[in-house]
């Protein structure tokens, strides 16, 4: 066989079946060629090109891509939007110029509401402003002839469903800061956000007629941000802006044009029809109304629609005015009827041919779902192994502190290891607090890791964290914070283990022993106690103690374990200073993410 009949050309993505027919072989070989290197995939789950081309190679063959061109430009940007692969598959003659898609975000009272009800009603696309539906989400306004598409809610729930699905629904942001009032948590926020979706920032800087307004104050929170303005020598656009007063609206929207005009912000209308849910909801009296963002193709009257897992026919289509329409292009927000369930806000929509052909990829979807659950959460040392692998090429942190007095010590301390490293660390976000839903969000989307130092994680957190694969490291000492990410860095971190309480018992009373020491009389509140656990004396919310058990006894008997209701008299090691009231929770520890 010449070198020629050794090598076949594959897609970046393509199914196991149509796999094994390219490699001549069959469905079973591949799947366990997969399952040998750590990929568990049924026959008709899409692998992407680097994990077909493992597979052609055990197989001796060599995998060529369609596109060395696309394949390198995949490499490039990491985790592919979904999109994006959708896009670059489109023929790049038919590719033009679509409207840009701006969401506009920023600190609680710093005017999002008052400018987004500027920029509507001076400049609407058709009709008088107060034929606007105020409901759909989103809405388009023209300026010097060109469309510009708004997801309408301040800070949309949808941005950060699509940055956490890897859709990059939004072109570009328009961050929000009061002149008078300078960049806050939220501003904070919203820029790690934007980064992390490496979305262009152009700055509304609002309130400038305000006699207490310091716009320079406010440009040099920006630089310290990382947001440069342009006259700072910069390549961040701030435009001063008065929602009220309707000061400096049409130098925000030529900004936007601007912008979009240095992006390749792009479509093919006659392509595959997709797009991003934006919002949804059951109306009494139409059923499901599904707010949709198309992002490539057209869509039409009488389409099938796969958004996440509701599927549907058109019945209706309405644009953002609540006209009904017969057909929608890219960067349009349609509001649609026909869907059999609520789709989630940030789902990915898609048309097909037939509601059969829709059915089967949700049940390919559903079997990629239970596949990733049991998958293991992006610890650091499993970050470590993919770049290794060459698979990233940075390593993204949240940071949360207890002070602001902790943040520069610990990121300046991290600097230098990025410094010192092949791999870039990158801090998308530090801020003093405790960890918050909004941290696992923004660690989820990146790829990251949240790091907190003196912090508490608190219970939703934790939750979207599970459901998300985020690791959350928590620690009280500086040294040992930054110990563990240089160790990461160098392949040589332990696995990580967590605390699984499994048990509470009170202390009803004290009894000493000679030569054994001070026993606590307990009842087993919950769980059980084992003699090989470890335990936590918890005084009201605080920790006083924490070590192993010395002696378990149930009915003057040592015992292995004591269970629910039944009293027992329990010693430590190294401790003796038992008060009634005092809970004692016993845990043992798991390896994490493993």
């Amino acid at each position: 066989m010449g070198d020629e009949a050794k090598r076949v050309q594959i897609p970046y993505t393509i199914t196991v079946r149509d796999l094994a027919k390219l490699l001549q072989s069959n469905s079973i070989q591949v799947m366990r060629i997969l399952m040998a290197n750590g990929v568990m995939a049924n026959i008709n789950q899409l692998v992407d090109f680097d994990t077909a081309a493992i597979v052609a190679s055990e197989m001796g063959i060599e995998a060529v891509p369609e596109s060395k061109e696309q394949v390198e430009e995949f490499k490039e940007t990491g985790d592919v939007p979904l999109w994006r692969q959708i896009i670059n598959k489109e023929d790049p003659k038919s590719l033009i110029p679509r409207p840009p898609v701006v969401t506009i975000l920023g600190h609680v009272d710093h005017g999002k509401t008052s400018l987004l009800d500027a920029i509507r009603h001076t400049n609407v696309a058709v009709g008088e402003a107060g034929g606007i539906t105020q409901h759909i989400g989103a809405y388009q306004i023209e300026n010097k002839g060109k469309l510009i598409t708004f997801l309408d809610t301040p800070g949309h729930a949808a941005f950060s469903a699509m940055r956490a699905r890897g859709a990059q629904g939004a072109d570009i942001v328009v961050l929000v800061v009061a002149a008078n009032d300078g960049v806050m948590p939220q501003t904070k926020e919203a820029i790690s956000h934007a980064k992390a979706a490496q979305v262009p920032i152009i700055v509304a800087l609002n309130k400038i007629d305000r006699s207490d307004a310091n716009p320079d104050l406010v440009k040099k929170q920006l630089s310290e941000q990382g947001l440069i303005p342009d006259e700072w020598g910069g390549n961040t656009m701030v435009v001063p802006v008065s929602a009220k007063q309707r000061i400096g609206i049409d130098d925000l929207m030529e900004a936007i044009l601007l912008t979009a005009e240095n992006s390749e912000i792009l479509a093919n209308p006659k392509g595959k029809v997709f797009g991003t849910v934006i919002e949804a909801s059951i109306d009494p009296k139409k059923g499901v109304m599904a707010t949709l963002l198309v992002q490539n193709g057209t869509l039409k009257m009488g389409d099938v629609v796969l958004a996440g897992q509701s599927i549907g026919k058109i019945r209706a289509m309405f644009d953002f005015r609540g006209k009904k329409i017969q057909k929608a292009g890219p960067s349009t927000p349609v509001q649609i009827m026909g869907l059999t369930e609520v789709p989630t806000a940030g789902d990915i929509f898609q048309v097909y041919a037939s509601e059969k052909e829709a059915r089967a990829v949700v049940e390919n979807a559903k079997n990629e779902a239970a596949l990733k659950s049991s998958t293991p959460k992006a610890t650091l040392e499993e970050l470590f192994a993919k770049f290794k692998a060459g698979e990233a090429k940075e390593l993204n942190l949240i940071i949360k502190t207890d002070v602001n007095g902790s943040l520069e010590p610990i990121i300046n301390s991290i600097n230098d290891l990025s410094k010192e490293g092949e791999i870039k660390i990158n801090i998308l976000h530090a801020e003093a607090g405790n960890i918050s839903e909004n941290d696992v969000m923004l660690a989820s989307a990146s790829h990251g890791v949240v790091i907190g130092f003196n912090v508490q994680a608190d219970p939703v957190a934790k939750k979207k964290a599970e459901n998300e694969g985020v690791s959350i490291r928590i620690y009280d000492i500086i040294y040992r914070l930054i110990e563990d990410i240089e160790k990461a860095l160098k392949g040589m971190l332990e696995p990580e283990f967590k605390e699984t309480v499994i048990g509470r018992a009170e202390v009803l009373t004290t009894f000493s022993i000679s030569k054994v020491g001070t026993i606590a009389g307990c009842r087993v509140k919950e769980g059980d106690i084992r003699r090989n656990c470890k335990v936590h004396v918890k005084r009201g919310n605080e920790i006083i103690f924490t070590g192993e058990i010395s002696s378990l006894k149930h009915e003057k008997e040592d015992v292995k374990e004591v269970k629910t209701g039944l009293d027992c008299g329990i010693g430590l090691k190294g401790f003796e200073d038992f008060k009634p009231g005092d809970i004692l929770e016993a845990f043992v520890l798991e390896r994490f993410g493993m």
